[in-house]
């Protein structure tokens, strides 16, 4: 039963074939010394008598182009947990208990190192991803019925199956390339198109210009407004630590509506001032203010009520 260091998967396929396997009696006895006892030397001897089961299920998953050693050694990390969590009194063989053990194992493992980027990362990517492995009948895209085949025995949907088959199709690439690569491979690399936006200085100067001009007209638009207007403005959206309505509403001795009053007006009107003045709103269905505003201040404290701003 020990188990001598080998050289190579050869090697090594050769001395666990040698292994005699477990009797069920046998199985069944070691399993409760295990369990009842914590004895490792059983442990052990169902192990050593499972490796063999081992490499039959990793040879499955030869087609990933991941070392074969490196998938019979996942499984076998399975197969040692599918041991400890084995009960011989629930009935069944271990071999029939551990394949699942094995199996999951093995498959963590080509998620996570079949691509650079990984292609699955939910349980239901995870089964659509080994599933769609299993059903490529050719080299080809699928067609749209064994897509929706596919689609219907794993209850998602075609448009699923579909991103995951173009998952399947891409190849992880280097940003600049390989240094082997011709001239003509290496213009496909993403260093090759993709844009280096720090590197467009034009674009960076407006940027910052127009950020320059929004608030310069935004402290034009609080001007604008009367003394309790802009004190509510202030405190609800430009001060770091933001007031809440009930807090303003004691300062002004008003009621907590009016303060929501207050401040959906003078939004409004600090709106019709910046637009007028020539200040576009890039999203206006979710901004009030400018995007100067924004990036200088966070949201305000949490009410109840609807956002004035998004009222304005």
């Amino acid at each position: 039963m020990m188990l001598a260091p080998v050289g190579n998967l050869e090697s090594y396929v050769r001395v666990i074939n040698q292994v005699p396997m477990l009797e069920e009696e046998d199985e069944r006895n070691l399993a409760r010394r295990l369990r009842d006892y914590g004895d490792i030397e059983a442990a052990r001897k169902l192990v050593l008598s499972h490796l063999r089961l081992v490499v039959s299920v990793a040879r499955g998953y030869a087609g990933y182009g991941l070392p074969i050693a490196d998938l019979i050694q996942e499984g076998n990390i399975g197969l040692m947990k599918a041991v400890k969590h084995f009960d011989p009194e629930v009935g069944g063989r271990l071999a029939a208990f551990a394949v699942h053990w094995i199996k999951a194992e093995i498959h963590d493992y080509v998620i996570k190192n079949w691509r650079m980027v990984k292609v699955a990362t939910t349980k239901a990517q995870r089964k659509l991803f080994f599933k769609l492995r299993q059903n490529k009948k050719h080299l080809g895209w699928f067609t749209q019925g064994e897509r929706e085949k596919v689609a219907n025995d794993l209850d998602v949907s075609a448009k699923d199956v579909a991103e995951m088959e173009t998952r399947l199709a891409g190849q992880d690439i280097g940003f600049e390339g390989s240094d082997d690569d011709d001239s003509d491979s290496r213009s496909f690399a993403p260093a090759a198109y993709l844009e280096d936006e720090n590197s467009n200085f034009a674009s960076s100067f407006e940027n910052k210009d127009y950020q320059s001009f929004e608030l310069e007209k935004l402290g034009t638009a609080l001007s604008e407004l009367d003394e309790r207007t802009r004190t509510v403005i202030q405190k609800r959206w430009l001060d770091e630590k933001k007031a809440t309505l009930q807090e303003l509403s004691d300062e002004l001795h008003v009621s907590i509506e009016r303060v929501r009053q207050i401040e959906a007006a003078g939004l409004k009107k600090m709106k019709a001032m910046l637009v007028s003045n020539g200040v576009t709103d890039p999203e206006p269905q979710e901004k009030a203010l400018p995007a100067a505003v924004s990036k200088k201040t966070a949201k305000p404290a949490k009410r109840k009520n609807k956002s004035a701003m998004d009222k304005a």
